[in-house]
């Protein structure tokens, strides 16, 4: 273990750490543009020089390794004059557009020049000029101000693995580009917004909206897909101007999605912000709150429980699950179903519907095995998170489903189930990595689960699991990757079908056949409205989505960003967003219009704070109390299946079109311009991406 001074204290390190990480362990600030975390050191920005003594010059502490009996000086006059020069350099060709910059007032070059640099310069040439690239509807450029970091250019490769943005030219010509002029396609490309240490990279939808010192800041969770990404919401009034990552190292770490990112702008298009009544004419009417719940309660009332059906969709909170599981079993109804796509998933064990091993825990992992997933579309995050392990080198990746481009190696092992029998069987070599590995893993996506022989497919599975090590005393790597955020937390409250109860596609059928006569649809868009009959329908949302369109009443919700909320992401951790805006017009916490209707029907539900509502939650399940605790589910309470023939068709991510899969990127206007930059569409039967 090296032990050196620095600024006078004495220190030992790991063998490895950098003089930079170093001086971080003592608190002390070293200043730097290109040097980050998460990313393979450059050391071209000069900025972190220190003085080692016994060294000819400064050092750069990103790039220096500490040694032992090295003594350290990082506030010496030769580092200060350093610093002044460095700064004086970068500032020689950067534009003096502080007050028209997007980065104003968040910008490191603004802020390590108050702290670090000259207060004049010496150089009276003209500034050199060049040209803004294009990046797509997302990243908005000045590449005049950029000063050659390279952090983009590193994320995209190592992070993101779409290698497309590069230097070129030498010297004093060196331009950042993407080569060849057209939107990134990845997925995560909204990231390089928040690397960017000057504005050369700036948010584009957002652009010349508000300056940071105007924004409240609340911190929150994405419902974009079931990975969970803490984020920070950023308001002004009562309107979401943008979206930034958290830090949260087990689930996102510092990364975001590009829609959840950037969807925020469909936050205040196409809602529902009051009650709506169809008329005699076949036409939605607004109407007043006492009248729209009067006209579902006398609906509910005219029609016997065993005739009444809800479905719950992605986007909905465990304390309104809660509300509408307490009044259904109130009214004696055993139809209710949170899997709005029809996926099979015993909610009787929980260790068969979760990610067992925990996201973190792909870094484990070092064999693995992705069944009917393409998590680049479907988690993006979660999919840089196996990238990473597998640019380590120790992590081999194979594939059963349509083959499709990820950011990584693997092996195409199969389409379909005879796949999966294969390895289970040891028939295919991946097989043999399996059982070599010390801690293999299966991801299993919901196009293997969602296609009506879910239970087959999950029975081939199981023995896979078994014949293959997946699950051992001290590792259990069968994973679950849900696209939806309030799939788990449903499956966690038990909002599956009782006992004869049906299905959510069982009730649309049934609605269509008139064997139900009233379906009610919690935020359900994902079904087909087409297919319901004469069903007496009840819309409770916060889009005039689908499922609004084809309503026979309409409540109006709230979105995600306007309540205090639980959610409970892939993984199993249960997570809470906090109100940053509130709802338009007369809409409300979906746990409290149920509460309302209950009243309305005869059935009122037990409470009437949200603090009850979440006391009522975890008495259903403690799990859901636990905020932020990934609790390890027993394995042993699986129910391993066997026996059925399940279909031949090749496994399909549910995802086609990443930029818009729910309510909110639906409407959002810079979703619609990323499809169209990418030639995406509604009717495109692509599992894979260009982007």
């Amino acid at each position: 273990m090296p032990t050196l001074t620095i600024d006078g204290t004495e220190i030992e390190v790991a063998p490895g750490t950098t003089l930079l990480q170093a001086c971080e362990q003592l608190g002390i600030e070293i200043p730097r543009f290109c040097y980050h975390e998460r990313l393979n050191i450059a050391g071209n920005c000069r900025m972190c020089l220190v003085e080692v003594e016994k060294a000819p010059k400064p050092m750069p502490s990103c790039a220096a390794v500490a040694g032992d009996n090295m003594v350290v000086h990082t506030d010496s006059e030769s580092v200060r004059r350093a610093r002044r020069a460095i700064l004086e350099f970068l500032l020689i060709n950067h534009p003096l557009d502080c007050p028209i910059c997007d980065q104003g007032g968040e910008c490191d070059l603004q802020d390590q020049t108050v702290a670090y640099g000259p207060d004049r310069s010496r150089f009276n040439e003209e500034k050199r000029a060049v040209a803004d690239k294009y990046l797509g509807p997302l990243i908005d450029t000045s590449m005049t101000r950029c000063i050659q970091c390279t952090r983009c250019v590193r994320f995209m490769h190592e992070v993101a693995g779409v290698p497309e943005l590069g230097a070129a030219w030498r010297g004093e010509e060196t331009e950042i580009t993407p080569y060849i002029e057209k939107g990134l396609t990845s997925e995560l490309s909204g990231n390089i917004i928040d690397l960017c240490p000057v504005g050369a990279l700036t948010n584009k939808p957002y652009a010349f909206q508000a300056r940071p010192w105007e924004l409240a800041k609340t911190p929150s969770i994405d419902v974009h897909d079931a990975v969970g990404s803490n984020v920070r919401v950023d308001s002004r009034g009562d309107r979401v101007l943008r979206i930034l990552p958290r830090e949260h190292e087990d689930v996102n770490e510092e990364w975001l999605s590009d829609k959840s990112r950037f969807a925020c702008d469909g936050l205040a298009r196409q809602r529902i912000d009051t009650p709506y009544i169809r008329g005699n004419d076949g036409r939605l009417h607004p109407a007043r709150w006492d009248d729209a719940l009067r006209a579902v309660a006398d609906a509910m009332t005219d029609v016997p429980a065993a005739e009444m059906g809800a479905i719950v969709g992605d986007l909905v909170d465990c304390e309104a699950m809660t509300a509408l599981l307490d009044l259904w079993r109130g009214l004696g109804s055993p139809h209710i179903d949170c899997r709005q796509d029809g996926a099979y998933l015993d909610a009787s064990a929980r260790a068969g519907y979760v990610f067992n091993s925990t996201i973190a825990g792909i870094e484990d992992a070092d064999a693995l095995l992705i069944v009917g997933s393409n998590p680049r579309l479907e988690a993006p995050v979660l999919n840089a998170r196996i990238r990473k392990r597998w640019r380590t080198g120790r992590l081999s990746v194979g594939v059963i489903g349509q083959a499709a481009p990820l950011t990584y190696d693997y092996t195409h092992v199969g389409e379909g189930t005879r796949a999966i029998s294969d390895v289970a069987k040891g028939d295919n070599a991946f097989a043999k990595v399996l059982k070599n590995a010390e801690r293999p893993m299966v991801i299993v996506g919901m196009g293997a689960l969602d296609r009506g022989d879910g239970d087959s497919v999950t029975g081939h599975l199981h023995r896979l699991v078994e014949n293959c090590g997946i699950v051992r005393d001290d590792w259990n790597g069968f994973n679950v990757l849900h696209t939806a955020a309030a799939r788990v937390g449903g499956l966690d409250l038990g909002l599956v079908p009782e006992d004869k109860g049906l299905s959510a596609p069982a009730m649309q059928a049934a609605a269509g056949k008139g064997t139900l006569k009233l379906l009610y649809l919690l935020g359900a868009d994902e079904v087909d409205t087409t297919a319901l009959g004469d069903a007496f329908v009840v819309y409770q949302g916060h889009h005039g989505d689908a499922g609004a369109a084809r309503a026979d009443v309409v409540l109006p919700g709230a979105a995600y960003t306007e309540k205090d909320a639980t959610y409970v992401n892939t993984e199993g951790r249960p997570q809470r967003t906090q109100r940053a805006v509130c709802p338009p017009g007369e809409a409300r916490p979906d746990w409290a219009i149920l509460r309302a209707l209950s009243a309305r029907v005869g059935h009122t539900l037990p409470y009437d704070t949200l603090e009850d509502v979440r006391h009522r939650m975890t008495r259903i399940n403690p799990v859901l109390g636990r905020v932020d605790e990934v609790v390890p589910a027993d394995w042993s309470a699986v129910t391993k299946l066997r026996g059925k023939t399940p279909r031949k068709a090749p496994f399909e991510s549910p995802v086609r079109v990443f930029y818009q899969t729910d309510a909110i990127s639906r409407v959002s206007p810079t979703m619609a311009a990323c499809v169209r930059e990418h030639g995406l569409g509604d009717d495109d039967r692509k599992a894979g991406s260009d982007g």
